[in-house]
């Protein structure tokens, strides 16, 4: 058994139709979803299901190997179920938002400065990302907010495709984190474009185009070592 994972491909998709093929205490895993169950520093969604008749909140969603597992409030439905799915979409809008800033401010950071990420995680419409940088004044984190922000500006489309692992091998640039945290044992990889921005292997979602992102400020920035240089973002609530 394994779920199949919408999320991938259409970050859009807010509901979806799914059979239980699992259950587990007050988890259920499904034959479908399009629950982010977290990683890559995104947190995973939340939501509902629903049989027509009774509704559960879905409070954590986790993957584990093939499956995704899907928490609930209450005594879960059983297998052979069929339920729809429907995600908090305002949430999940938000991390979309954040997603893609966060990979316009790498974008940046890497075209303009050469620094490789060293740590990130979100929540939503806030972020943080730590750098390479041996040095970060409030001059150059200035710098860098103007140049964000024309990114955002420059509406640039934000597309997703597959590579097989072999040729992502041969191009360590799409790995934009200092250690290549790529399990060995997936074979082809998930990568997201910012059309003449950034390239990179990712597994999260992300919106359309950086002009859904809206403004990006710089609310802080710290040192979290020797090379080690933290900017945290945040965004409005509307883009």
């Amino acid at each position: 058994m394994e779920t199949r994972l919408l999320y991938l491909t259409d970050a859009y998709q807010r509901t979806f139709e799914a059979t239980v093929v699992a259950a587990e205490g007050t988890a259920v895993a499904l034959d479908a979803t399009a629950f982010y169950p977290g990683g890559g520093g995104q947190p995973h969604d939340v939501g509902w299901l629903t049989d027509g008749v009774r509704t559960w909140r879905v409070t954590t969603v986790r993957r584990q190997g093939s499956l995704v597992w899907h928490e609930v409030e209450g005594a879960p439905p059983p297998v052979g179920e069929t339920v729809r799915g429907e995600i908090d979409w305002e949430r999940r809008y938000a991390l979309m938002r954040t997603h893609t800033a966060l990979h316009i401010l790498c974008g940046v950071v890497w075209r303009d400065y050469g620094a490789k990420v060293t740590g990130g995680n979100m929540e939503p419409l806030r972020g943080r990302m730590d750098f390479e940088f041996e040095t970060l004044r409030g001059e150059l984190v200035r710098e860098i907010e103007e140049k964000v922000n024309a990114e955002v500006a420059a509406a640039r489309p934000v597309r997703v495709f597959f590579m097989p692992r072999e040729e992502v091998d041969r191009h360590p640039d799409l790995i934009r984190t200092k250690a290549n945290l790529l399990p060995p044992e997936i074979r082809t990889v998930r990568i997201v474009e910012i059309e003449g921005l950034d390239i990179q292997a990712d597994g999260g979602t992300h919106v359309a185009n950086t002009r859904e992102v809206g403004r990006i400020r710089i609310v802080d920035y710290k040192s979290k070592g020797r090379i080690n240089k933290r900017i945290e973002i945040a965004l409005d609530p509307s883009p």
